[in-house]
């Protein structure tokens, strides 16, 4: 993607199902480059956590560490290891006998559950206090309850006020620390209802049928999409996804682990498995893991019901990374789909264009377009397709210029360009990206940059449909007035567009927004999104190429089952996607940038 997009966020959990799984800090290890392989996933914020199996009284059951700095990562896997590098010191001081071996960097408390977390903000401050995992502390370890997610919400008020009519008085409105406090509640009044039920035993034991409730009670009455990892003090274990499946999760078990985790490759390499030994955490189920090591699955829909699944399929195109088997054959099929629009839009023969791509995310799609390419066109000495890397990202490029236009003049320089492939005045550039989404950065930094090389036509392709609506389930992009696909829709609609768009909000929830897309064809928008990303003074003509929706189906590994589109077609899985959709309408008649949610 050529503009920075936040979104998901990433989890991770490894149980030691055994006391003694590896010498050294195996759990540890894991735990590192499970949240190595997920970086990608989230850089605004880390932590990590980690129980001991059997904590001594007058000591904290567990560690916990967390970063909001401009390393988050880099500060929590150094606690981590350094953490390591502390016990494993005091320990070779109280076990010296020939061949002993330790089990675990902290000996006799064991530690058996380890706990990370890679966040990017879509709620609260970019602050520490906002890094998972939370926590609700209590004298009782089975009260104890620590949670780490990858989850939105859209109704965090409503969830808000429930918890205060719970008798209880919140000190903080993040999402994060509401579902903790709600789950704390709802454990609680399980082990009261236990040991009410069963008088005498000094501390109830709960079961995974227990927690199961315990889970569904809680989130019973939440809107949005979640992947939650979370354990208690006393050592129990879980991990579960919402019901329709939009957030990604994945589970490995064996007899020494079981661990959890956002995305498969990370499992697959950090214990080195198969892709076939790791399965996808089933949607609107948990899998429990009890302080015996025991793992079972349940049912966590309070109400029995089994939704549709919907997954977000900008996880397809573009958030999971591509060596997972099945995202790289889905987007080098994406690549290959656009093919003849590409053709069609450049009005050129093979010889007259160049094929290339925004860096790096829209890689693998441009290799399926090169591919299908070959296939397709007849080749001859004189038309053998040209193709290359045009444009390469200055990661290190940072300016703190004060000066408006002198800031403007180095923004077009973010990339580094490539001269003398195109021929100016003769060729038509094509370039690919995987999503256009504001427009901002391909307008005043990509367009003018490509614009130097004197191409005769551009053609900007997207391997994904125009984004027409907001999201609400993990991707920030709830405000309507950023979507470049919006904007071009009120300038088709003209002198009417506040009218229409008023009457959108005036009715029950409803994707009514979709009658208004209706009213124009897929080249009438295309077109206007082209003039709306064409800055002033551009000397070659632009045109855009988007990948239809019914295309983006075909090419995704599970196109018998439903797709998690709504941010393309505004078919929201739950009722906060139609509230979130009216109430950006308002804001955008508002002129007010608030989120949505």
């Amino acid at each position: 993607m050529s503009e920075e997009l936040k979104h998901e966020c990433a989890v991770a959990m490894v149980v030691l199902r055994k006391a003694t799984v590896a010498a050294g800090d195996f759990g540890g290890t894991k735990l590192s480059l499970l949240l190595e392989k997920q970086h990608n996933r989230g850089q605004d914020g880390a932590g990590a956590a980690v129980l001991s199996g059997n904590p001594e009284p007058g000591t904290p059951p567990y560690w916990i560490c967390k970063s909001a700095s401009a390393t988050p990562l880099v500060d929590v896997l150094g606690a981590i290891a350094k953490r390591s590098d502390s016990f494993s010191h005091k320990e070779s001081k109280e076990h010296k006998e020939e061949g002993e071996k330790l089990c675990d960097p902290c000996g006799e408390r064991q530690e058996r559950i380890f706990l990370g977390h890679l966040r990017y903000a879509t709620f609260g401050k970019n602050d520490a206090a906002f890094c998972h995992p939370f926590v609700h502390k209590s004298s009782c370890l089975n009260r104890t309850l620590l949670l780490a997610g990858n989850f939105n919400l859209t109704d965090n008020q409503e969830l808000f006020d429930d918890y205060v009519a719970l008798g209880h008085h919140p000190d903080s409105r993040a999402d994060g620390y509401l579902l903790t406090q709600l789950m704390a509640h709802q454990l609680g009044a399980a082990i009261d209802d236990q040991t009410l039920r069963t008088p005498g035993r000094p501390a109830a034991r709960l079961t995974a049928a227990d927690f199961s409730g315990v889970l569904g009670r809680t989130l019973a009455n939440a809107d949005g999409a979640w992947m939650l990892c979370g354990m208690t003090g006393d050592g129990w274990a879980f991990a579960t996804r919402d019901p329709h499946g939009i957030r990604p999760g994945f589970f490995y078990v064996d007899d020494n682990v079981a661990v959890v985790a956002s995305e498969r490759p990370a499992i697959q390499a950090a214990f080195d498995v198969p892709p076939e030994a790791v399965k996808e955490l089933p949607p609107g189920s948990a899998l429990f893991v009890s302080p015996g090591g025991e793992v079972e699955f349940a049912d966590v829909c309070a109400d029995g019901s089994r939704p549709e699944p919907r997954p977000c399929a900008f996880e397809r195109i573009y958030f999971s990374r591509a060596n997972d088997a099945d995202i790289h054959r889905e987007r080098k099929a994406l690549g290959a789909a656009l093919l003849p629009q590409i053709l069609k839009a450049t009005g050129a023969p093979p010889e007259d264009i160049f094929f290339s791509y925004i860096p790096n995310s829209a890689r693998i799609a441009f290799h399926g377009l090169l591919e299908e390419l070959f296939k397709s066109c007849p080749l001859t000495q004189h038309s053998i397709p040209r193709f290359g890397e045009i444009a390469v990202k200055d990661a290190k490029f940072r300016t703190f210029i004060a000066d408006a236009a002198s800031r403007r003049e180095f923004y077009k320089h973010v990339y580094d360009v490539t001269y003398g492939l195109v021929r100016p005045g003769r060729d038509t550039l094509v370039v690919l990206d995987d999503s256009i989404v504001r427009g901002n950065t391909m307008k005043n930094a990509i367009l003018p940059m490509l614009d130097r090389l004197g191409p005769k036509r551009i053609v900007i392709a997207s391997s994904a449909p125009p984004i027409r609506y907001p999201d609400c389930y993990g991707i920030d992009m709830s405000t309507l007035g950023e979507l470049v696909a919006f904007r071009a829709l009120v300038n088709l609609l003209g002198p009417d567009a506040e009218r229409e768009l008023r009457a959108c909000v005036t009715t029950a929830p409803s994707p009514s927004l979709c009658n208004l897309y209706a009213r124009f064809t897929d080249a009438e928008h295309c077109a206007e999104i082209a003039r709306l990303l064409t800055p002033p003074g551009m000397k070659a003509e632009v045109a855009v190429v988007y990948q239809t929706v019914g295309s983006l189906r075909q090419c995704l590994s599970n196109s018998q089952l439903p797709i998690g589109d709504w941010y393309f077609t505004g078919d929201y899985p739950t009722p906060g996607g139609y509230k979130v959709l009216h109430t950006a309408i308002r804001h955008y008649l508002e002129k007010s940038n608030e989120r949505s949610y």
